[in-house]
Formats: C-alpha cells, sequence, structure tokens
C-alpha cells in the first residue's frame, strides 16, 4: 500500500484528488495539507511514501516545502502536481528534489502510475512535460556542446570514463594507443580543475554530458 500525503491549497481539488485516488487499488491517502508549513508539520505523523505537492500555496510554497522534506525526510519521495508547465516551475522543482511532475488534470491512469512508479523508486514526469524537458536538452545540445572547453575527443573520452570504462578499455573502443587516452584523460582533468575520475564524472553529469 503507497501511503500520499496531499498538499493544495485547493479543498475542492484535495477532495476530488483524494476521491480519484480512493478508487485506485493499492493506494491510501493518509493526510491532507493546504501549504508547505502543514506539510512539514504533518510528514513525521503522517508518515507517507509520496508525496503529492502543488507549488503555489499560501505561506510556503511547494519549491522551498520540497526542499526541506527530501532533505529531513529523504525515504519520502515528492510528485509535483501543478498548473504551471513552464521551464521555470518544472527545474525548480527538479533542483528542490522532485522525482516526478504531473500536470493536473491529468488522467487517473497516469496520475496512479507516477504515483505507484515513483514509489517504487522511479523518476517520472507525465507526457506534456517530457516533451518539454526533452526539447529543451535537444535545443540546448544544438546550440551549445556540454563543457565547451574541452575538446570533441575529450569530451567522447569524458563520456566513456562516465561509464566507468577503464584507460585500456577506452583505447579499445576508440582505436587509441593507452598513453594517447592517457594524455586526453590527463587534459580533461586539468580543463576541469579535478583531481581523479570521481569528480570528473561528476562533472560530466551535471553538464548533463
Amino acid at each position: 500500500m503507497v501511503r500520499i500525503l496531499l498538499v493544495d491549497d485547493h479543498p475542492g481539488f484535495r477532495a476530488g484528488l483524494r476521491a480519484l485516488l480512493a478508487a485506485a487499488e493499492g493506494i491510501e491517502v493518509v493526510d491532507e495539507a493546504a501549504n508547505g508549513e502543514q506539510a512539514l508539520a504533518l510528514v513525521g505523523r503522517a508518515q507517507p511514501d509520496v508525496v503529492l505537492m502543488d507549488l503555489a500555496m499560501p505561506g510556503m510554497g511547494g519549491i522551498a516545502a520540497t526542499e526541506r522534506l527530501v532533505h529531513d525526510h529523504p525515504h519520502i519521495r515528492v510528485i509535483v502536481l501543478s498548473m504551471s508547465d513552464d521551464d521555470d516551475s518544472v527545474f525548480a522543482a527538479m533542483r528542490a528534489g522532485a522525482r516526478g511532475y504531473v500536470l493536473k488534470g491529468a488522467r487517473k491512469a497516469e496520475l496512479v502510475r507516477s504515483v505507484q512508479a515513483v514509489a517504487e523508486g522511479e523518476a517520472i514526469f507525465g507526457p506534456a512535460i517530457a516533451a518539454r524537458l526533452t526539447g529543451y536538452f535537444t535545443e540546448r545540445e544544438r546550440s551549445e556542446p556540454a563543457l565547451p572547453e574541452l575538446t570533441r575527443r575529450e569530451r567522447e573520452i569524458l563520456g566513456l570514463v562516465a561509464e566507468h570504462l577503464t584507460n585500456p578499455q577506452i583505447a579499445a573502443r576508440l582505436g587509441l594507443s593507452q598513453k594517447t587516452v592517457r594524455n586526453h584523460v590527463s587534459a580533461v582533468f586539468a580543463k576541469l580543475q579535478v583531481a581523479d575520475r570521481a569528480h570528473a564524472i561528476m562533472r560530466a553529469r551535471e553538464s548533463g554530458l
């Protein structure tokens, strides 16, 4: 049974959402809150698995509440359920630690699937949001390469480092000598100002490489 906490400032919307989820097998709504402060006060007692979080609420909004929840209760997963589909809202929610973003008005099947997937550890976004994310990153790739300070070959090698390939494996994959690969890896470390492969991998992932 997936335990749900609803956080939205509109009582009518919460009531409709509760009724919708009550009809779904394997889901239980354990409590409701009208803003972020109430959610933080209730979460210790309610012990939800998933929080459905609105963004725009009086008092503490959904972004700040998500940050606090994820920090204080890392086992609890947050899905943003909002009318807002602009890039700023979506990326702010992702940076705050939300594991999903679904637009209000989503069909019951989509919402239930999102709750179940996030409860099992996945990150999930509604079709409209997924399309926006895909478009955003595709356009970003076209306009500016990740880590522009690196050459094309260095980005290629960093990508393979991020896949946890060793220097000999990278050399075999690219048809290069191991010495050449070592030189490229050293150049990557110097340009990114990192000391080891772990930090280089972090930079690669942060950049979207």
